[in-house]
């Protein structure tokens, strides 16, 4: 059968390990239900009966007739795409009376799935691979609980497949079958199937799949286990350019790509500066000197600072882009700018919250024109102490756009060449370093945590090869504009709490208790145990990280600590933000990027004109927290993975090559290694080592020699040598240099701060 005629064969979608009934489901028409038959009392019928039912049983609890039959089968099947009702063996069961769970099926590389419930108050549910059936990552799932634990997550097993996570997937071409058919395989090495692809290049000079190349392929029918069939949609190129990698990434975490013509159309209208009749109602600041400071590389610019001495005082001026004047709630560019949640950043593209011509033109701050902008204007004590506020829309004109590494030699170093660069602007810049060295030592002071942790850099040659990974510079040029955006965002959240309006706060709950308890035991066996309290807890963090700092087991207390935290998330509830030891906190500075602020300027113009608080922005606010926490989740993760997957292309060439690196992390069957010459990670396995058997000790985070008394530690220096990378695994492995740096707890290198995710 040819290719042709094989796309012609109805499609009956993605397999699944739900009985034959799917196919007719989808043949079955919807009907609207007669009187008195609805999905709410059969759901009633289920939970009074406590047992399943047959279909007729339930037309008889419901005293319909028989020639009601049809339209019960079709609620049947909207409650069973629901995840409400499950097909047993003579009918129908209850899920929540049944042991079972809806939720969505998450799978680690390592094979393992948790299914994470939609009914948020449930813990995750443990499935282990076998119990994991034809369900794939990111599946809606129903599943059954099959061992109930009292303090660690259930267990359980994929009952039913309700909802395939993906109708697309980016694979890689294994082999070419036949003229038009490909088997391939995910990409994502958390889909473990396989593909056989009919794909036609879509003209006669367009190239043909070779093996390695990537193809964006539609999921088809299950043909076998672990295999389906799919349709090629378009050729990526090959997986070795970095471009094809980041293309693959947004598809793999369905990263929203170009806009709609509906939104461009919204943008277009726009004008291309703003005008006159914008002015009215604002105050008038363009004859301050308002200078933005960001990374070399940025194009959109929504913070700008000004800062005034006032005898001992500060006075601090933040101008935040009002993109809230030209994206008004309920538009179709607010409808994409909420389904996108967040801008998303990649090594060589950027997929904007809102289209160019807003993010990087209207809306951004640049130097020597006019911008719209709200504003946050704080008074501080000599001693960085924040007093009188006040928040109103204005006009500004930044004086100058800055980079960090600018301010660094001109304000930090003093170089006398960039002091000359920014005369202008240079006495208000070291007033601006001033202050913020004030607020640091008073947000230190309260517990502030900081996390002595790199974060890397990919540099790339003309071709667009990554040549270079490495940690990213740091230093207080960076600070300077964290510090006063920490201040804004948090005068801005008291500002809205007192007037009791609606805010999207930013939340970090405290770290895991039974993490936190482990951590301690952990510094109980180093020299550190002697400054310790007798009952050590959360509160005791930030002493712990500025005892450790500079000292030989630095490295092991700063990722240690990382480990016990929570991930920090969007609530319309005040719970305070840990990691930042603060009670009040919020996004205001960043509503070109996230849309969090967006919401947050919103309630902002309420509240300044007085008006009352929204109760349509009330009511949503749980939901829209819920979604663009969501996405900035599917954000980090495919951040990660395309550095991942530039480190493994970054290394390829390097096999048989020495490193020297750091133990960063350790498990029963081997050890991650951070690499000092270049920034990447790779894994020791413990199959590797022939010196002796190695037992996991995981309270110590050690692993013992059972004949030498060899340990290898957290934070323990290594000479290692790259044995092999593995693109399709994401995986860069090591072999230890027998005799090479292995001494324990040797100083690990000084790393600078990482800018982390507030």
């Amino acid at each position: 059968m040819t290719a042709r005629k094989r796309r012609s064969r109805a499609k009956t979608g993605p397999g699944t390990d739900s009985d034959t009934t799917d196919a007719a489901k989808k043949s079955r028409p919807k009907k609207t239900p007669a009187e008195g038959i609805d999905a709410a009392a059969v759901v009633r019928v289920f939970r009074e009966s406590g047992k399943p039912l047959a279909e007729k049983d339930v037309l008889h609890h419901l005293g319909a007739p028989r020639a009601k039959m049809h339209e019960l089968l079709a609620i049947l099947d909207d409650l069973q795409e629901a995840g409400k009702i499950i097909r047993v063996r003579r009918g129908f069961g209850l899920v929540e009376s049944m042991r079972l769970v809806t939720g969505v099926l998450e799978i680690s590389r390592s094979g393992v799935g948790y299914v994470l419930p939609e009914d948020k108050r449930r813990k995750d549910i443990f499935i282990h691979p076998k119990d994991i059936g034809d369900a794939w990552h990111g599946d809606r799932v129903v599943a059954a609980v099959t061992r109930e634990r009292k303090d660690k997550n259930h267990e359980g097993r994929v009952a039913r497949v309700i909802e395939r996570g993906v109708t697309t997937l980016p694979c890689r071409v294994v082999k070419r079958m036949t003229a038009d058919l490909f088997l391939c395989r995910p990409t994502d090495p958390r889909h473990t199937m396989s593909f056989m692809v009919d794909y036609l290049p879509p003209t006669e000079s367009d190239p043909v799949p070779q093996a390695e190349d990537i193809l964006n392929v539609e999921i088809d029918e299950k043909l076998e286990y672990k295999l389906y069939s799919g349709r090629g949609l378009a050729l990526l190129g090959a997986q070795g350019d970095v471009s094809v990698q980041e293309r693959l990434v947004k598809l793999n975490h369905l990263i929203p790509g170009p806009f709609a013509p509906k939104v461009l159309r919204e943008a277009e209208a726009l004008p291309d500066q703003p005008g006159e009749a914008d002015f009215a109602g604002r105050k008038d600041l363009r004859h301050l000197d308002f200078v933005t400071i960001d990374g070399v590389k940025a194009r959109d610019f929504d913070d700008a600072i000004y800062v005034k001495k006032r005898g001992p005082a500060y006075t601090l001026w933040v101008a935040i882009a009002d993109v809230s004047h030209y994206v008004p709630e309920g538009s179709e560019l607010d409808k994409e700018a909420l389904e996108r949640g967040n801008s998303y950043y990649f090594p060589q593209s950027v997929e904007p919250m809102l289209p160019e011509r807003i993010s990087n033109g209207l809306c951004s701050l640049n130097p020597h024109v006019p911008r719209l902008a709200m504003v946050a204007e704080i008074d501080f004590t000599a001693k960085g102490v924040p007093g009188r506020t006040d928040f109103y829309t204005a006009v500004i004109e930044s004086k100058a756009r800055l980079t960090y590494s600018q301010v660094n030699r001109a304000v930090i170093l003093k170089e006398e060449a960039e002091r000359a660069n920014v005369t202008a602007v240079l006495p208000m810049l070291e007033t601006a370093e001033s202050l913020a060295r004030a607020i640091n030592a008073v947000r230190s002071d309260r517990g502030n945590l900081d996390f002595d942790l790199p974060e890397p850099e990919i540099l790339f040659n003309l071709q667009g090869e990554a040549e270079d990974i490495r940690p990213k510079s740091r230093h207080f040029g960076h600070q300077i504009v964290e510090e006063f955006m920490i201040a804004a965002n948090e005068a801005v959240a008291r500002f809205l709490t007192e007037r009791e309006a609606p805010v999207l706060y930013r939340v970090h709950p405290e770290p895991d208790p039974a993490k936190l308890e482990g951590f301690f035991k952990l510094l109980g066996t180093t020299d550190m145990a002697t400054k310790l309290p007798a009952t050590p807890g959360a509160s005791d963090l930030a002493a712990v990280l500025r005892d450790a700092a500079g000292s030989d087991i630095d490295f092991l207390v700063s990722r240690m600590a990382l480990r016990t935290m929570m991930q920090a998330s969007y609530s319309p509830k005040n719970d305070g933000h840990f990691g930042l030891a603060s009670t009040c906190y919020c996004h205001f500075t960043s509503p070109i990027r996230r849309y969090a602020d967006l919401v947050v300027h919103r309630s902002m113009k309420t509240a300044i004109a007085g008006k009352p608080a929204s109760q349509k922005l009330v009511a949503k606010l749980p939901k829209v927290a819920e979604h663009i926490s969501r996405r900035e989740r599917v954000a980090m993760e495919a951040e990660r993975e395309i550095l991942k997957r530039v480190t493994v292309l970054f290394l390829s060439d390097k096999v048989g090559r020495n490193f020297t690196g750091v133990i960063g992390s350790i498990a029963d069957f081997g050890f991650w290694v951070e690499l000092k010459e270049v920034m990447a990670e790779g894994m020791v396995r413990l199959s590797s080592l022939s010196d002796d058997y190695y037992q996991f000790i995981p309270e110590r985070h050690e692993l013992l020699g059972e004949r030498t008394g060899r340990r290898l530690r957290l934070g323990q220096p290594v000479d290692v040598e790259l044995s092999g990378v593995d693109l399709g695994r994401l995986a860069v492995d090591l072999n230890l240099i027998e005799g090479g740096q292995t001494q324990e707890a040797a100083p690990a290198p000084k790393r600078k701060s990482r800018r982390r995710r507030r």
